[in-house]
């Protein structure tokens, strides 16, 4: 509370400083929090595209596997998938978006030629083929969801502790600062006046005292009547 600072100059300026300081930083994370915002929805429109994608891969593929179930059979299609020798690689790295690291994630040998799916080009089919291919791409689109996702996440949780922090500067401190100050200025003030009235008694006395001792200077110097 403003009654709990002592109202120095020394405590004004600190003040002042501190106003200052407090001002620079809210317009700073006000710009930050913008620029989340912006970079946020242009990831969300990526994100809503990316779910798109990947519910029309998922029912795609589960329609290539059904395909090749219903025509090749079971086992065949077991026994295709058991033949791959390679397995997608999956690695992670990392890249800053206005300050929030956000995952970047990578994969190889998702998509795979005919010859590199170990069934060869006699053990397979031409459904079961477009089977591999469908799941390969909805692999694909599960890693590039997997990374916008994440980013999506990371930006808006950032977004929510900037917002928080700009309301903390602009609803609670910013506001306890102006009155802390206003409350030191007023009581300077107060001080100030109340120095200038006893400055002002006291020049008062002084004058009435000099007064007063003139006028008796005055009377002894008036010789008495015979």
């Amino acid at each position: 509370m403003a009654e709990d600072v002592k109202p120095t100059r020394k405590n004004l300026m600190a003040i002042e400083d501190r106003i200052q300081l407090s001002e620079r930083g809210h317009d700073t994370l006000e710009q930050k929090r913008d620029g989340l915002i912006m970079e946020f929805m242009d990831i969300l429109d990526q994100a809503q595209d990316v779910r798109s994608d990947l519910e029309e891969n998922y029912q795609t593929a589960q329609e290539k596997i059904n395909m090749a179930r219903a025509m090749e059979g079971d086992v065949a299609v077991r026994g295709a998938a058991a033949a791959l020798k390679e397995h997608p690689e999956i690695t992670t790295q990392s890249k800053n978006i206005m300050g929030v690291v956000v995952p970047q994630i990578e994969s190889s040998r998702v998509q795979k030629s005919l010859d590199q799916r170990g069934y060869g080009l006699l053990g397979s089919s031409a459904r079961i083929d477009e089977a591999a291919d469908a799941y390969e791409e909805l692999l694909e689109t599960i890693i590039l969801a997997a990374e916008v996702e994440t980013a999506m996440k990371k930006m808006l949780e950032e977004i929510e502790t900037t917002k928080r922090r700009v309301n903390a500067l602009e609803f609670k401190l910013l506001p306890e600062l102006y009155e802390n100050k206003e409350y030191i200025e007023q009581k300077l003030e107060e001080q100030e006046r109340e120095e200038i009235f006893r400055l002002k008694k006291i020049k008062n006395k002084k004058e009435e005292e000099e007064e007063e001792a003139e006028a008796a200077a005055e009377a002894e110097a008036v010789p008495a009547d015979d």
